[in-house]
């Protein structure tokens, strides 16, 4: 069986970890830059190009699309789709993941917690959110920031205005969401496959309130609890991911889902919870292509 990885750089560690556990597991595995793929359409003859040649013999692909380059990754992944090749994740789940607001509002009609979110460009309304969040801090965030980036925690109402009007002149969309102080610089990181989770830690910040891994965050082992794991499954349902991270902040008045990841990275949780998490990945392709 041939899979094939979607990703930029072969060298990137959850890129070279799938291609490594797929070998282990008798796969013959390549990388595909999907940015270097040329999709042809024609009328019930879908068909990818990759360095000039056409593409054949692939039974699976394992996608790991950056956030920068949503639209034309999901592109890749549909024709994939239409050539009847199964993919680990689908380009509908892929681009609906990716809109904040789109994956907040089916998580929130799902029942599941989340912080109070307000979806917001206009400035001059700004002290309209204290009745939606409640009294500063907020936390403002870019819809397509990824990896801590685009996230600003704002203090008063003047840092308030002069961030979001920032981003408005770049018309860069934002969402504001109520900070929660108990949870200030550490949240939970909870891998999911095929409906099953395969590791859980906790990620704390060294300074600021970020507890990205690649904002210097630290990461340690963490035993969830009941209502934790339910709420991790249960958001991966509801987006339809068969191979997420979901990120859970432990408020006073339970899990909170703070964001869900579909590529989420796996050196940070392969280290600190010593999982094969690469291994779990493969397995849950591989029963796919025997069906």
């Amino acid at each position: 069986m041939r899979v094939a990885v979607l990703s930029r750089n072969p060298q990137l560690y959850s890129t070279h970890r799938l291609v490594e556990a797929g070998a282990e597991h008798g796969l013959d595995m390549v990388v595909i830059d999907h940015l270097r793929c040329n999709i042809s359409i024609e009328n019930n003859n879908p068909v990818i190009y990759y360095h000039g040649n056409r593409l054949t013999d692939i039974d699976a692909i394992i996608p790991r699309i950056g956030s920068s380059v949503t639209s034309y990754g999901a592109a890749v992944i549909k024709q994939f789709e239409m050539m009847n090749i199964f993919s680990s994740l689908s380009s509908n789940a892929l681009l609906r993941s990716r809109n904040k607001i789109r994956s907040l509002q089916k998580l929130s009609n799902s029942g599941l917690g989340l912080p109070n979110t307000v979806f917001f460009d206009h400035v001059n309304e700004i002290s309209q959110l204290t009745d939606a969040l409640g009294e500063l801090p907020w936390v403002v965030k870019l819809l397509e920031g990824t990896q801590g980036l685009g996230v600003v925690l704002v203090e008063n109402m003047n840092t308030a205005e002069s961030v979001i009007e920032a981003f408005n002149t770049l018309k860069a969309p934002v969402i504001v969401q109520e900070f929660i102080k108990e949870c200030a610089g550490s949240d939970i990181r909870i891998l999911v496959v095929d409906g099953e989770i395969v590791g859980a830690m906790k990620r704390t910040s060294n300074s600021g309130f970020r507890s990205n891994l690649h904002r210097g965050g630290t990461a340690e082992i963490i035993q969830l609890t009941d209502q934790e794991r339910d709420t991790a499954l249960l958001a991966c349902e509801a987006m339809d991911l068969h191979v997420a991270g979901v990120d859970i902040l432990q408020s006073n008045r339970g899990p909170l889902i703070l964001e869900i990841n579909s590529s989420p990275g796996l050196e940070g949780i392969e280290r600190a919870t010593e999982e094969d998490i690469a291994s779990k990945i493969i397995e849950y392709v591989v029963s796919k292509i025997k069906k």
